[in-house]
């Protein structure tokens, strides 16, 4: 689908074409490349009206002058080359870490029960107090590594909360007591939320539009990869011929950590965004990067790029105000805000709530050994991950608006067929898992969209923050509450019990499908910038700092007629 001009929607950015004598930089000579950075000093250092409660950035490296760039176009009319693998194996290999853990503590529940497994814990505390404590560190660390992804840059917070991740890990693998076992699944959750947001950010704001829904899609949906590989290993962990009872499940999470180790050597490389640094006054070194990463793909293709389509003129600030934030999302863009919360509470539910106590349902409902659960969650991962893999391409071609409300509802209704062929007793071990195999195909790929979703339809300041937010939010509600709930509903033994939670599930997902069909945005292939104004843009027209800032009122109109 073709980008929309500027001009033919409301709230699209002020695109000028950067012809020969701009070389599309800004207004720069040369290449096309840079520096193409006009700077223009605002009177008291407020260009464009900062709200009160913003912290404006200092003079020097965050200055605030007005700059005139074009680094989004210049990124987005990248082909694809091994500079953006690199970003994708750096940044998008983390929710393998994530589908790893979540899945291991899910299929060694019932050995963590055990006498002799070193804790004195129950299945249900496993896979619902413990369970539900994972989901609220990551809420709690989406929300504080958000706020400081925003303030400080991609770069530095997806090393900390990486950090975070692989030391929490690493303490679980040494639980001595069921009280030690919670505060570090807390803290292991704790990291994993701040990923969401840093990572996400960078992702979305590092690929190019053509192809950002389905690297997106695919890299969010790289989880159930590491659900796979911890099902597997759970069954090699598991096995009392290999190791005991008390050492195999600790040396599932310190692979874990050796895994984590691995990838933080590898993110080492990646840059932080550009995007984020010309707003934030580093504008030079935004405009230095993507200069050799210009240079690189031209080598690598061997051949020019062409030029960049337009540039964007905005006022450099430091941070935002939680104020503003808040007044963004929720007065500027209202309809986008209930697509979020939508979206996020109708996956959070269904995959932390049913997926935690997959594992109990097989040995509770038909005997299915402990050390066995996990061929069967490898067969749904598998389903879970070719879904992204298969339909993520179509969110760029066919649009998000068809995709995204079609994969909420055709897995909820799969699912309420799901549940009645299991109260009726139907099912057995296989083809309950060959339901949920093709349940969780599509529901994979509209789970990963939920996060597609609110990392494109939001202003670019507010990127991480309205990540953390939706996320934190929609998996308080499904993915807190879900487990719990649900773990008391299978420990009850009765078939109808379980077929409820996941009627619950399905209405859920099904509910979020009609408020996608009515409310998505049509973000496919086109330039952030173009889909929410920054609200650091200078306004069309508007001169060194005097111009108003596009947001900072009533805010921009919204795009395409689908969010307020």
């Amino acid at each position: 689908m073709t980008t929309p001009a500027a001009s033919e929607e409301p709230g699209s950015r002020d695109q000028r074409p950067g012809g020969p004598g701009r070389g599309g930089g800004g207004s720069g000579p040369g290449d096309g490349r840079g520096p193409g950075r006009a700077r223009e000093n605002s009177p008291g250092g407020t260009a464009g009206g900062p709200d009160a409660r913003d912290e404006v950035a200092a003079p020097g490296d965050s200055g605030t002058g007005v700059v005139t760039t074009a680094v989004p176009a210049r990124l987005d009319r990248l082909p694809w080359s091994r500079w953006h693998w690199m970003i994708v194996i750096g940044l998008g290999t983390v929710w393998i870490l994530d589908g790893l853990e979540v899945t291991t503590v899910g299929n060694i529940a019932s050995r963590l029960s055990e006498d002799g497994s070193g804790l004195a814990i129950t299945s249900a505390q496993v896979t619902g107090l413990a369970a539900a404590l994972y989901v609220a560190g990551a809420c709690a660390g989406a929300l504080f590594f958000g706020w400081l992804t925003d303030r400080f840059g991609r770069k530095k917070l997806f090393m900390v909360t990486l950090a975070v991740y692989l030391a929490a890990t690493a303490m679980t693998a040494l639980s001595f007591n069921a009280w030690w076992f919670f505060v570090f699944r807390f803290l292991t959750g704790f990291g994993i939320g701040g990923e969401y947001a840093a990572i996400n950010s960078a992702i979305d704001e590092l690929i190019p539009s053509k192809y950002r829904g389905r690297v997106d899609l695919i890299i969010n949906g790289s989880y159930w990869l590491g659900a796979v590989g911890g099902a597997l290993l759970s069954i090699v962990m598991l096995n009392t011929d290999y190791f005991p009872k008390d050492l195999g499940w600790r040396l599932t999470f310190a692979l874990g950590v050796v895994l984590g180790l691995v990838i933080l050597l590898v993110r080492r490389h990646v840059p932080e965004s550009p995007r984020w640094q010309f707003i934030h006054g580093h504008g030079e070194e935004a405009d230095e990067l993507v200069g050799s990463v210009e240079r690189e793909v031209e080598k690598e293709k061997h051949e020019k790029l062409p030029e960049p389509a337009g540039e964007i003129t905005i006022h450099e600030r430091k941070s935002i105000g939680f104020g503003l934030i808040a007044k963004t999302v929720f007065h500027s863009y209202p309809k986008r805000a209930v697509l979020g919360l939508s979206l996020f509470i109708g996956q959070a539910f269904l995959y932390n709530a049913i997926t935690f106590g997959f594992g109990a349902i097989l040995t509770t409902f038909y005997d299915v050994k402990s050390g066995h659960t996990g061929y069967y969650f490898a067969v749904i991962a598998a389903g879970n991950f070719i879904g992204p893999l298969v339909l993520g391409k179509l969110f760029d071609t066919i649009g998000r608006r068809v995709m995204i409300a079609g994969t909420y509802i055709l897995p909820g209704i799969l699912l309420f067929v799901t549940a009645w062929l299991f109260d009726r007793g139907s099912l057995n071990a296989n083809t309950l898992t060959a339901c949920w195999c093709v349940v969780l195909f599509f529901a994979s790929a509209g789970a990963s969209s939920a996060y597609l979703t609110v990392s494109e339809v939001f202003p670019m300041e507010t990127r991480a923050m309205a990540i953390a937010f939706f996320y934190a939010i929609g998996t308080a509600a499904g993915g807190i509450s879900g487990p719990l709930v649900f773990a008391d509903l299978t420990e009850s033994g009765v078939p109808g019990d379980t077929a409820l939670a996941f009627c619950i599930g399905a209405g859920l997902m099904c509910a979020a499908g009609v408020v996608a069909a009515f409310l998505a945005v049509n973000a496919e292939q086109r330039s952030l910038e173009d889909i929410a104004t920054p609200l650091s843009q200078a306004e069309k027209g508007s001169g060194g700092g005097t111009g108003k800032r596009p947001g900072g009122g009533g805010g921009p109109a919204p795009v395409g007629g689908a969010a307020g």
